[in-house]
């Protein structure tokens, strides 16, 4: 079980990764706003962050709360779901509190830790007004909220102290010293877009063009690799949750969320509630799946989330998920960069080569535009990879 120790001291507050966890440290990172100190491994926050405060942070994840010089015996939370009842408390006390979402991955920090903080408060309470009158996800609420605070940081400048030039050269800096993705590019562009010109209306970021996306194929897997990825798999619930985001084309965020009621076996069909978008949808659902869903019924109390996590009322999390199929992918013993969501990937390549309309499986994925189904279009194995190579027949002349 994962531990977050936490030492609170009169004017910092420091938390200790001694193991790397992508969760963990996204959650201090980004929902927490903490700084990590590379030299040291930990991260810093200010002394005035409470025990209360960080069981907010942390979600269900027990941690123990140091007081550093002081006679007092060290506070414990989340054995025995003490964190819910923190947290709870902590979400109360906010002017506008962040739902619980496990954020979105993969945010890079500031690499100086000991830099002060210059996006003050009120412009943190005014963009997170704005973009929840808008309805934007809790994931991208605190994307915007940290590359705001990360551009004023690095500048060591107020917002209203920013201009044009200072917005191209923390982008130019960024895409040098850390290597940004297109993709990360053009999120970092849009939380500064969306600052100042409906925050702060002063649209200085106008002229500020972005980058082309990356066109990267997805990495597909066999069917037979998909034979030795379930059946490396012994926990009857872990390969449950493997089977049905292969079997239905399901989002990582999608399949911790289900829930028993969205499971139709008569019609075999899944319902998403709320997707990507806010979008709902139905998807298929494989013959084997529902024999061993009902098996998984038989032996599991599952009364409301078809995947239950730890704390009690909790689904499972995406890192669970994630953690469960990178463990299946290392026994299977294949060696290509897949992730869960490459599942998702295979499912979609494997119903094209099978002959299925594209439109339809732009339905199944829930995408909005069947552009972004034709990527599959690019590793299918369709008839074109049937041609022969000129090389493998330049004996045949004679």
């Amino acid at each position: 079980m994962d531990v977050v120790y936490i030492f609170h001291e009169s004017d910092v507050t420091r938390v200790p990764l001694f193991h790397y966890d992508r969760h963990i440290f996204n959650l201090l990172a980004v929902r927490g706003g903490g700084v990590w100190d590379r030299g040291r491994r930990e991260f810093i926050f200010n002394g005035a962050v409470s025990a209360d405060r960080f069981g907010f942070i942390v979600s269900s994840v027990p941690y123990v709360w140091v007081e550093e010089g002081s006679s007092l015996l060290p506070r414990v939370f989340g054995f025995i779901g003490d964190a819910c009842q923190v947290q709870e408390k902590a979400v109360s006390s906010l002017a506008f509190p962040l739902e619980v979402s496990v954020p979105s991955p993969e945010l890079p920090l500031v690499s100086d830790p000991f830099l002060p903080e210059k996006f003050p408060e009120h412009w943190q309470n005014k963009l997170e007004l704005e973009l929840r009158s808008r309805k934007y996800s809790p994931r991208t609420r605190c994307a915007y909220l940290y590359f705001n605070r990360m551009l004023c940081r690095s500048l060591q400048k107020s917002p209203e102290e920013v201009c044009a030039e200072d917005i191209k050269g923390f982008l130019a800096s960024i895409e040098k010293d850390k290597n940004y993705s297109a993709s990360s590019m053009n999120l970092t562009i849009s939380a500064i877009k969306f600052f100042y010109k409906i925050v702060l209306k002063k649209d200085i970021s106008k002229e500020q063009r972005r980058p082309r996306q990356d066109r990267r194929l997805p990495v597909v897997l066999s069917k037979d690799e998909i034979k030795s990825i379930l059946t490396s798999v012994k926990n009857l619930k872990h390969r449950l949750l493997l089977m049905m985001v292969y079997a239905s084309g399901l989002r990582v965020s999608e399949v911790v969320c289900l829930k028993r009621e969205d499971i139709d076996v008569d019609r075999k069909t899944i319902s998403i509630i709320s997707g990507k978008g806010r979008k709902d949808r139905l998807s298929i659902m494989s013959s084997a799946v529902i024999e061993t869903i009902k098996l998984y019924y038989s032996r599991c109390n599952v009364s409301t989330w078809v995947f239950p996590g730890a704390a009690p009322g909790s689904h499972l999390s995406i890192r669970s998920a994630q953690h469960i199929f990178e463990k299946a992918i290392n026994t299977a013993k294949i060696e290509k960069p897949a992730s869960i969501h490459s599942l998702r990937h295979t499912f979609a390549t494997h119903l094209l080569e099978n002959g299925t309309d594209i439109s339809y499986i732009k339905e199944l994925l829930g995408h909005s535009s069947v552009k972004t189904t034709e990527r599959y279009t690019h590793v299918a194995r369709r008839k074109v990879l049937t041609i022969i190579s000129p090389l493998d027949t330049i004996d045949n002349e004679g």
